[in-house]
């Protein structure tokens, strides 16, 4: 193999087998595996130029393809692979593609089902030693492979919402991404997230307890026995609705890694019904909103910031919780293209979020501006009545 090696390397099947008596001229050594449905690997960059292993056009991604959107030389992905034919199919001209496709990925990853090959038109592949000429292919096939949602599967990642005419902030739902093994004895899987302090994002579940009791008891908010599960979710989203003016408004969102791997060249969607045409820029993240799919803004990092780091331990790791790796930028809306739009109430957030390309789960329940509302009422009457009193 090149630009790619399987996860098992055993060539013992092949040595005792059937291989093994028909190919006896055959070094083995050189042999990476004989199982009928091996499971392979990309290699990292750092293999690109090795003469054994690289030398493969678009090869060595490390597991990662990008959106043709986001960057078209990093959307394709190449590995060869040399099979050995046995009788009785030792035909030379009769050429059968690998069926029964599989797309699985570490950590952060959506599902994909994928059909059956399709004999294709022969494609050409640029020469691996730098010549200008293009090698074609004897023959070729296409897999399609689609992401699909099972209704039963938990996402991977989060959001939270908060406002700047709340100052509570409406979590991750509870089990958003699964739920422990046996939580009846420690936390509730039914009921609903507790509303949040603001700082309390920046620290982990686990030590969310007591900034969140103390938030209850400060706005007089119920507190159930025992208290929710949390989200378990490897990767969070905050969307804070930060201003809205005349002309405009402002959002702010922040990425949160609460897991152990890093996450190179990230990139988020998020779908907004009524608020997307009204897109201006993007300040510290690279956006755009896409053509291909309606009311949808695409954002990346910037050249050189675009990786999101792992959670890391607290500058003393005795008594400080863990810092979660992160990203934050601020996105600004005009309200021109978007006449009637009514950021307070429900139009200023997002209805979908996808994370390298994993569907987030969203809170149930929005921002409620009624305290903000009750206050400006309070303030108004309080200078309505001030000047009488003063009269008086």
């Amino acid at each position: 193999m090149k630009g790619a090696y399987p996860s098992n390397v055993d060539s013992s099947e092949c040595v005792f087998g059937p291989q093994g008596v028909y190919y006896q001229q055959l070094d083995f050594a050189s042999v990476l595996n004989c199982q009928r449905r091996p499971t392979i690997v990309d290699l990292p960059p750092t293999r690109f130029n090795d003469t054994e292993l690289g030398k493969v056009p678009f090869c060595c991604r490390n597991g990662t393809l990008l959106p043709p959107t986001m960057d078209p030389s990093k959307s394709k992905s190449k590995f060869q692979m040399q099979v050995y034919k046995m009788p009785p199919k030792i035909n030379r001209s009769e050429l059968a593609p690998p069926r029964s496709w599989k797309i699985s990925g570490a950590e952060l990853n959506p599902e994909y089902q994928c059909g059956n090959p399709v004999r294709v038109s022969p494609s050409e592949s640029p020469d691996p030693t730098g010549l200008p000429s293009n090698t074609s292919a004897i023959a070729s096939w296409q897999i399609v492979c689609n992401i699909t949602r099972d209704t039963s599967r938990k996402s991977k990642c989060c959001v939270s919402f908060s406002s700047f005419f709340n100052e509570s902030v409406v979590p991750c739902q509870t089990c958003a991404c699964g739920c422990p093994a046996k939580p009846e004895r420690t936390c509730s899987v039914a009921e609903q997230a507790l509303l949040l302090p603001p700082e309390a994002l920046l620290v982990p579940f686990e030590n969310r307890t007591k900034k969140a009791l103390t938030w209850a008891d400060r706005k007089h908010l119920s507190v159930p026995n025992p208290m929710p599960c949390g989200d378990n979710c490897g990767v969070s989203i905050n969307w804070h609705v930060s201003t809205d003016y005349r002309r405009g408004w402002t959002a702010r969102i922040t990425l949160f890694n609460w897991g152990e791997t890093d996450f190179a060249d990230w990139f988020v969607a998020v779908e907004m019904d009524k608020a997307a045409p009204g897109f201006e820029k993007m300040y510290s993240f690279n956006a755009s909103s896409l053509d291909s799919v309606k009311n949808t803004i695409f954002m990346q990092g910037l050249e050189g910031l675009n990786f999101l780091v792992a959670e890391a331990n607290g500058s003393n790791p005795r008594k400080d919780p863990k810092v979660p790796g992160k990203q934050q930028s601020v996105i600004s809306f005009r309200k021109k293209a978007t006449p009637g739009i009514k950021v307070v109430d429900s139009d200023g957030f997002p209805s979908k979020v996808f994370f390298n390309g994993e569907e987030c789960s969203l809170p149930l329940v929005y921002p409620s501006s009624g305290f903000r509302n009750e206050f400006s009422f309070v303030l108004m009457m309080f200078l309505m009545l001030f000047p009488i009193i003063w009269m008086w």
